[in-house]
């Protein structure tokens, strides 16, 4: 069975979700199994393992709806992409594309990185539910993070084909020994973005309540962002990172009291994952998915309500609670693994190419 995976969605310089999704899977994948990754800039081989590659356009490409004939010199029997996007057009082979989540329906507003005109069609695409039917029906099986996108996928009718979840995860990071003891600060950690669904705005005004804890936020952040949430609630003490390194942000974590996210909608969860591998209690708005992946382990607030999560924040300081949530939070992250993950989706490969086979044979 020859394997392409499409790491084209890799990110330059540091992973987002997805690039970190593509590197950590395909790193797996090919343990297992022989492996070629497609690639659209030698730049994104220093976020990937040292594995065959091939050069192909990028996915944002006038070209890209004809992408399969460039990927079918490689005579793969399978693809596997981590989007839903890749181009099909003539394609001779088994394909596995991959919906991560169906946030921006709700939240319209697409990634500030992509070009002007492919940001257009994100919005003219999020509007009507048929265009991602027409995407996903293209494949021979669909591929999901979580269990609660694999029910929106469902509640929607999205696709005809099978759909098989494997779980995102989270890379290694510097663990402190454990199990973990109390930390003698009040350090909240946020990791992610600024976009509006991200609902940074209700950690920040919790914040304000909060004088004896610092919130650090630890992604990059433009100076008039910086200036809207300081504005925002002018007594909290808030520590802008602009960006860390694995090192530091494992560093961060190991000295917090809780990792906090407000948001209002997700595909998955990698923060929750990352803090909690390393002993680390999230305190997270109250939605499915995060019910999902911090399960008994995680405290849960109302992303409407800053008192909520102050309250939340106040139960941690119960005796022993704060230590039963922390040894919790390791067991629970030990489900996510990168290896479970790879080996659900070289088993979904391997059940795919055998079905195409047999229905050739017919």
């Amino acid at each position: 069975m020859r394997v392409v995976v499409d790491c084209r969605y890799t990110r330059i310089g540091q992973h987002d979700g997805i690039s970190r999704f593509t590197a950590g899977i395909v790193g797996e994948l090919a343990k297992r199994h022989p492996v070629t990754m497609l690639i659209n800039d030698h730049r994104q081989l220093d976020l990937l393992p040292d594995l065959p590659w091939q050069l192909v356009s990028g996915p944002t490409s006038p070209r890209e709806p004809f992408v399969a004939r460039q990927v079918r010199r490689l005579r793969p029997d399978i693809v596997f992409s981590p989007m839903q996007t890749m181009g099909s057009w003539g394609r001779d082979y088994a394909l596995l594309l991959t919906l991560h989540d169906l946030i921006y329906y709700e939240n319209r507003t697409p990634p500030r990185d992509l070009p002007w005109f492919v940001r257009v069609l994100w919005r003219v695409y999020h509007l009507a539910w048929w265009p991602q039917r027409v995407l996903l029906n293209r494949a021979d099986a669909v591929v999901t993070v979580s269990e609660t996108t694999a029910g929106l996928m469902r509640e929607h009718r999205l696709t005809k084909r099978p759909v098989t979840v494997v779980p995102n995860a989270a890379d290694d990071l510097p663990a402190p020994p454990l199990p973990r003891t109390r930390p003698s600060g009040r350090r909240l950690v946020y990791m992610g973005s600024y976009m509006p669904y991200k609902n940074v705005d209700t950690l920040v005004r919790a914040a304000g309540e909060l004088p004896d804890h610092e919130l650090h936020l630890c992604s990059r952040i433009s100076d008039a962002e910086r200036a809207r949430l300081t504005r925002l609630a002018p007594e909290a003490r808030l520590v802008f990172h602009d960006g860390v390194t694995d090192a530091e942000y494992a560093e961060l974590l190991s000295g917090a009291t809780a990792l906090v996210h407000a948001s209002r909608a997700e595909g998955f969860g990698i923060p929750l994952v990352e803090a909690m591998r390393v002993g680390t209690p999230v305190v997270v708005s109250d939605i499915p998915i995060f019910r999902e992946i911090g399960g008994d382990a995680a405290r849960f607030f109302d992303p409407s309500d800053a008192s909520s999560l102050v309250a939340q924040l106040g139960a941690l300081e119960a005796e022993g609670e704060w230590e039963q949530r922390s040894a919790a939070s390791i067991e629970v992250a030990a489900r996510y693994t990168w290896a479970r993950s790879a080996e659900r989706l070289l088993d979904l490969m391997q059940q795919t190419v055998a079905g195409t086979r047999n229905r050739r044979r017919r």
